[in-house]
């Protein structure tokens, strides 16, 4: 590989150079939220390998959803594959693997999704599977308008990057569902104490009656303290 050089008059290969960069990233990923995570990744992901257009999908409550796109094309592809149930992305999501399409005009798997996809531009894929130690997190999907775009040197650079991207993922969703724990502890308590000084009761008894209403209605616990905190009243 060509040697990329540096200001400092040091050179380093092409390997070393990404090997930085994908450092780096992963230091502006640490304490990032959420969302500009996902915008981080996806942009060093296109710049990485040359790609047109990508997009993350991210698997929620077990359904795969997009969780950002740099183009509309982006989301129709994706559309199209949520219709099919079938397509490089979820497949990558649920084989474990990447795939690379090199024209999709003549790929023979996934033949509705590639033909319908190459009518809208896209003729190039790679997919690469983002996963925790817990499971699928999602997909990193890269696109571009020209046939023969991916080979296996930008699967290889964009599984580097999807790990990375995964370990800074991984962490955000531990964070959210930390954070949604916290606040629904405290929503819960402030329901406990609207109970408490308006019936009366202890702590037990207020969280029994809250208890109560979330089974009988079929309601998150959750939702009913939230609900009684905002109208001071329990749900009908």
């Amino acid at each position: 590989m060509a040697d990329v050089a540096l200001t400092k008059g040091f050179t380093m290969t092409e390997g070393q150079h990404l090997a930085v960069e994908f450092a780096e990233l992963a230091e502006r990923l640490q304490g990032s939220d959420f969302e500009l995570t996902l915008t981080e990744v996806l942009n060093a992901a296109m710049t990485a390998v040359n790609a047109d257009m990508g997009g993350v999908m991210l698997v929620r409550k077990g359904k795969a959803e997009s969780a950002a796109v740099s183009d509309d094309l982006v989301t129709r592809a994706d559309e199209l594959q949520y219709e099919a149930g079938d397509g490089p992305c979820l497949e990558a999501i649920d084989e474990r693997d990447t795939f690379i399409i090199e024209d999709t005009l003549t790929e023979t798997r996934w033949p509705h999704w590639c033909a319908a996809v190459a009518e809208i531009g896209i003729r190039s894929v790679l997919s690469i599977r983002l996963q925790s130690s817990s499971g699928a997190l999602g997909a990193l999907n890269l696109y571009a308008t020209e046939p023969g775009r991916y080979s296996r040197d930008d699967a290889v650079v964009g599984t580097i990057l999807a790990t990375h991207a995964s370990v800074a993922l991984a962490a955000d969703k531990e964070r959210a569902e930390l954070k949604r724990a916290i606040d629904g502890r405290h929503m819960i308590g402030m329901a406990q104490g609207i109970l408490m000084e308006r019936f009366k009761l202890d702590t037990d008894q207020a969280f029994a009656v809250l208890r109560r209403y979330s089974q009988d209605r079929n309601v998150k616990l959750r939702d009913v303290a939230m609900t009684l905190v905002d109208s001071r009243s329990l749900p009908n």
